[in-house]
């Protein structure tokens, strides 16, 4: 650990889901330095009582902990081993806490690339949304050595209200969120259908809406995506092209075990055609207007 008592933190990637971590670890008194590649979210939080730094080479001099908030596989590898990447920066023995979702196998590459330079991987994939993130309250699906977890400690109890112990090395906390995104895909594919073909049939969808969150069919993603239909607001929480890539992934996976996913693959088909239909980067509720698309079916909002 630094010097001083209190850990020094870096938090790469100050999204909707990162700056609440950061403003999460600093309401905890840890030391928070953050790095973005848009350097107004940089400015932001050395507004708000942060440190800035303009890589993550910089951001992670020293640093005891570093928090990876970024999109994908790709984006970890970058921030870890790419120019400016960190890798070599963190202070000897830190651990760098991965919360991008990725293959599995991918998280056990770059576990053991690092290990190798001395210091710890946390492959710790995160679910909860922008509010629960800045309110501390994520759920965390980790795997990694003792040593990391120990080391990570101050980091996870500061930004999680659950923190699930899935296993001893990168790679299971990666598993266990893919099974997640799987669910997630399918039932927000299968949201968005089920209220399109409401509005086909000329039901009330809201009065739909009221009677599904009260009955059998009813999910999570229904519950929490469907008001973006209903109020035709479409600005992203969590953005078609997520699905896209998570749901890709899950058929690598499914290819690689010989492992049939036919419903995962009928969701992940959906979300494709939203992205091209140019909606890639809107709301992933955005399935439903592309349902309304086709078939000609008129949603709140539409024009």
């Amino acid at each position: 650990m630094s010097s001083s008592a209190t850990p020094r933190v870096a938090v790469i990637g100050l999204g909707s889901m990162g700056y609440g971590m950061a403003t999460s670890l600093r309401r905890a008194g840890l030391e928070v330095t953050g790095c973005d590649v848009s350097s107004d979210a940089v400015a932001r939080f050395v507004a708000d009582g942060g440190k800035g730094a303009s890589s993550p080479a910089e951001a992670a001099k020293d640093a005891d902990i570093v928090v990876s908030v970024v999109v994908n596989a790709a984006q970890t590898e970058a921030i870890l081993f790419g120019k400016g990447g960190g890798a070599e920066t963190m202070a000897r023995d830190a651990v760098f806490i991965s919360s991008a979702t990725m293959d599995p196998d991918i998280a056990r590459r770059l576990a053991k690339q690092l290990e190798a330079t001395g210091r710890h991987y946390l492959d710790a994939p995160i679910s909860g949304g922008a509010q629960r993130a800045a309110q501390g309250e994520l759920t965390i699906l980790a795997s990694g050595s003792a040593a990391a977890f120990a080391k990570a400690r101050p980091a996870l109890d500061a930004m999680a209200a659950k923190l699930y112990e899935l296993g001893d090395a990168a790679g299971q906390g990666a598993a266990f969120k893919m099974i997640n995104q799987l669910l997630a895909g399918v039932h927000i594919a299968a949201a968005s259908e089920a209220i399109a073909f409401a509005a086909k049939q000329g039901l009330d969808i809201r009065k739909v809406y009221e009677v599904i969150t009260a009955s059998a069919g009813n999910s999570w993603m229904f519950e929490n995506r469907i008001p973006h239909v209903l109020d035709g607001d479409y600005a992203p929480r969590s953005a078609v092209e997520i699905f896209v890539k998570d749901l890709g992934i899950i058929q690598d996976m499914a290819r690689t075990a010989r492992f049939p996913v036919p419903v995962s693959a009928a969701a992940l088909q959906m979300f494709l055609m939203t992205s091209a239909a140019g909606m890639g980067r809107d709301d992933d509720a955005s399935v439903a207007r592309m349902y309304a698309q086709v078939t000609g079916t008129k949603l709140p909002g539409a024009k």
